[in-house]
């Protein structure tokens, strides 16, 4: 199998992340809750997870990493966990489902920013879309449909000027770019893309105190006399067992990163995508979805041939070549709407850093393949 379904999970993962995840199946007991050494090496390992990320994303205080079981739950938190009926929030047409839904859920008032026909934000209508009475901004940092990556700082500098609190969805650059825990006041991310760690990890990254409502309440292995969660990070977010065999291995992930340098990691899946975007350059009727003209995006190439729906061209791609890619709508509706896709659908293409060279040339024969074989 050739692999290019890395933006929806990463399943080429350096090999210390299984070995982690085997050994704390056998060796760790429940974190935070007894003295014994199982109990005491889970909550180590886990404070070390938080120790790997926080130096991953500039942070100096490790507490400010609370662990999730996804991006997803994060967002929901988070949102829920701020974000009131009456508020007025400012979001983007390039959002996942994960950070619409909550936001719906809530039944705010929604101001969205559009985006060009490349899916680039239209960050210029931005001023003229802050309301006196706009609380805060959650949007993507990368799109994990374009491969687009958003100006985050301008954004926040905006937001800073207007007294907005910005919760930034990290998922698809977190791992891939240099993502600093300064880009927004609380950071959202999954585990299982960029940071090649398991399924079933993610988290919170917090810069100052917030003031959250409880959305998540049970045992944590402190405070049990307290009638109420502790309102505090990392605990805030933490109710229950945590998932201390996935954040081991997510530990692993991250170091991994943290060696080998989140440039060389970005220039090697640069150079991968930049060899498949001249490739596609050879195959007749390719329409691309995104802005390409600079290198500095995420490692998705989003694109059609002709008119065949994207289900037919990334099952044939599969049946007849092994190449496993994802086709529809990628969780994003309103960004497929703006591209006119929502019957065709999109096929992703998305490229790791453990991808190779000639995976790639084998992706570009094969779509050459199809289109001839569709009279493209």
């Amino acid at each position: 199998m050739i692999y290019f379904d890395n933006s929806a999970t990463t399943l080429i993962k350096p090999p210390e992340v299984s070995e982690a995840v085997a050994y704390a199946i056998n060796h760790f007991g429940n974190a935070s809750r007894s003295f014994y050494e199982a109990a005491m090496m889970a909550s180590r390992e886990i404070y070390n997870t938080r120790a790997e990320i926080a130096e991953l994303v500039c942070s100096d205080n490790p507490l400010n990493v609370a662990f999730t079981s996804s991006s997803t739950e994060s967002l929901n938190l988070v949102i829920g966990g701020l974000v009131k009926p009456d508020d007025v929030v400012l979001t983007t047409v390039t959002e996942h489902n994960s950070v619409l839904r909550p936001l719906y859920l809530k039944g705010c008032q929604l101001d969205f920013i559009d985006c060009d026909d490349h899916g680039v934000l239209l960050l210029n209508e931005l001023e003229s879309l802050i309301k006196p009475e706009t609380r805060y901004l959650v949007c993507t940092h990368g799109s994990n449909v374009t491969g687009n990556i958003t100006d985050v700082k301008r954004l926040y500098t905006l937001c800073k000027e207007n007294n907005i609190i910005m919760i930034l969805d990290v998922s698809q650059t977190l791992g891939l770019i240099p993502v600093t825990a300064d880009m927004a006041d609380v950071l959202c991310f999954t585990g299982h893309k960029g940071l090649f760690g398991p399924q079933g990890t993610g988290g919170v990254i917090v810069n100052d105190s917030l003031p959250f409502d409880i959305v998540k309440t049970g045992g944590a292995g402190v405070h049990s006399f307290e009638m109420f969660q502790q309102n505090v990070m990392p605990d805030i977010f933490e109710a229950g067992t945590l998932n201390g065999h996935g954040i081991y291995g997510l530990q692993k992930g991250v170091q991994f990163i943290n060696y080998t340098g989140i440039e060389e990691i970005h220039r090697r899946e640069r150079q991968l995508t930049q060899l498949f975007l001249d490739g596609l350059k050879q195959i007749q009727d390719v329409r691309l979805y995104g802005e390409f003209s600079s290198s500095y995006r995420l490692p998705v190439v989003a694109l059609n041939i002709g008119e065949m729906p994207a289900s037919d061209l990334s099952g044939l791609l599969w049946e007849k070549y092994g190449i496993a890619t994802r086709a529809g709508s990628h969780c994003a509706p309103l960004l497929h709407k703006r591209f006119r896709t929502v019957e065709t659908g999109i096929v992703r293409f998305s490229f790791s850093y453990f991808n190779t060279e000639e995976e790639i040339e084998e992706g570009i024969a094969a779509l050459q393949n199809i289109a001839r074989a569709c009279g493209n």
